[in-house]
């Protein structure tokens, strides 16, 4: 086993539409929470694909990422089970699309436009301080050109030899 020490990748998307953003509420380990459409980075997907699958799981809405709102990490320590995650989580913006009739991803108990006055009632509620920091920076102008990302072919390759292996 090795000692290298390694955060959890995960993708995050703020979803705004006529001064409302797209929440998801969900059950976690610490009861039920009010989230971005979030998640973990799969093998042989870019981040920007993550972000675009995690949004459509977790809403059944389309989501087509246009910036990159910021870049964060993040510790969590459960209170439950002391468990100990270090998260460096990007967060895209980009337009919303359809909404498909489709189940919500498992834990996601639905999906909520709400307001910003909104989003602050339920800070006690959020999955994390990032989730009102995501909102803050994207309401600031903070967004860098997808073009900074890059997902070498090796990244893909990874399914085509599961394939083939």
């Amino acid at each position: 086993m090795s000692d290298i020490w390694k955060p959890s990748v995960t993708v995050a998307a703020v979803i705004e539409r006529d001064g409302h953003f797209l929440l998801v509420e969900e059950e976690t380990s610490e009861g039920i929470r009010f989230n971005q459409p979030a998640g973990h980075l799969d093998p042989s997907e870019s981040l920007e694909q993550a972000v675009v699958r995690e949004a459509m799981e977790e809403t059944a809405h389309e989501f087509t990422p246009t910036d990159l709102v910021g870049i964060y990490m993040s510790r969590y320590v459960s209170a439950r089970t002391g468990q100990d995650i270090t998260y460096l989580s990007f967060t895209f913006c980009g337009k919303v699309g359809a909404r498909h009739d489709q189940p919500l991803d498992v834990g996601i108990l639905r999906a909520v436009w709400m307001s910003y006055d909104e989003l602050v009632a339920c800070q006690d509620r959020h999955r994390s301080p990032s989730v009102l920091q995501r909102v803050d920076d994207f309401l600031a102008g903070k967004r860098m050109p997808l073009s900074y990302l890059i997902t070498h072919s090796s990244v893909y390759d990874v399914a085509k030899e599961a394939i083939s292996g």
